[in-house]
């Protein structure tokens, strides 16, 4: 049981372990991981193909996606709603960011290419797999599992070097409520939505930590509950991007806490951007805290609840 978690954590830690100080290389870095991602994303879609009854499987993954994404939804707000109320933290106009997306459209552009490599995927799975046959997808599950852990191992020197010391993360007590009761939210909601998803508490548990990084949640738990169950943790995850760009915009100036930690592990990076050009910079800072932590704290959770079915 631990066994399995040590082997998949070690390579994060590794990661971990390595400083870079050259720009260039993290650069580099950061290209690998994104390139990693879109690997795993496309071979997670051809497992998808060799699912038996296509089909019908693929109405239960969108049913299962929107029943977790339902239930994480009204927890994540509710609690947000209440810390919101609760802190002092007000937004402020601010002018429109350089290089910022300046549409909705452009900014969820990312998401949603990553949909499209696993539809990409899935449609080479459907074409190939007739004539290949099983080998096929087997050989899509052996080469996701290796980049999954050349991904960690990136992701771990990630986050290594984002510029984020201990210090800053702990000193900033908004970011870290915020965090906080998005992630013990968004576990409360796994735990409501396990039995409805026919899961143990554990993996209802783990679908719900990934606190909106869909790239990561969907590879880690398709590695170990399947495709089918990626695919519901990736559009899980996914749908919580896209409403964040939607509802930022909306409530930032009433809800500040709210806008900021809806946005769960995407607040450092991908809707960043939204939050400085409608919430001011004030509500940077606290964003990158509170996107770093659910970041840091999501690959572990995942890992540990699923080892527990061991």
């Amino acid at each position: 049981m631990l066994s399995g978690l040590l082997i998949v954590l070690l390579p994060l830690f590794l990661g971990y372990l390595v400083r870079v100080r050259s720009t260039r290389l993290l650069n580099l870095i950061n290209r690998a991981v994104s390139g990693s991602v879109y690997l795993i994303l496309l071979f997670m879609g051809v497992s998808l193909a060799g699912l038996e009854n296509l089909g019908s499987q693929l109405s239960r993954l969108g049913g299962n996606a929107l029943l977790l994404f339902t239930i994480t939804t009204l927890f994540n707000l509710a609690a947000l709603w209440w810390l919101s109320r609760r802190v002092r933290l007000s937004a402020s106009g601010s002018p429109v960011v350089k290089d910022a997306p300046t549409s909705k459209l452009a900014a969820m552009q990312g998401s949603l290419m990553l949909v499209g490599v696993v539809a990409a995927g899935v449609t080479a799975g459907l074409l190939l797999g007739p004539m290949v046959g099983e080998t096929l997808f087997t050989t899509a599950d052996w080469l996701a599992e290796w980049v999954l852990y050349l991904l960690l191992v990136l992701i771990g020197c990630q986050l290594r070097n984002s510029g984020m010391p201990l210090k800053q993360i702990l000193l900033n007590r908004l970011g870290l409520a915020i965090a906080v009761t998005l992630a013990l939210s968004s576990l409360l909601a796994g735990l409501a939505a396990a039995p409805l998803l026919s899961l143990s508490w554990n993996e209802g548990l783990a679908m719900a930590s990934g606190f909106g990084w869909y790239s990561l949640s969907a590879i880690l738990i398709g590695d170990q509950l399947g495709p089918l169950m990626g695919g519901v943790a990736f559009f899980n995850d996914l749908s919580r991007e896209l409403l964040a760009f939607i509802l930022i915009p909306l409530v930032i100036h009433r809800h500040t806490a709210l806008a900021i930690g809806y946005g769960g592990a995407t607040s450092m990076d991908f809707t960043l951007p939204v939050i400085q050009q409608h919430g001011g910079v004030a509500c940077v800072p606290i964003a990158v805290v509170s996107g770093f932590i659910l970041s840091l704290l999501s690959p572990p959770l995942i890992l540990f609840f699923l080892s527990l079915s061991g």
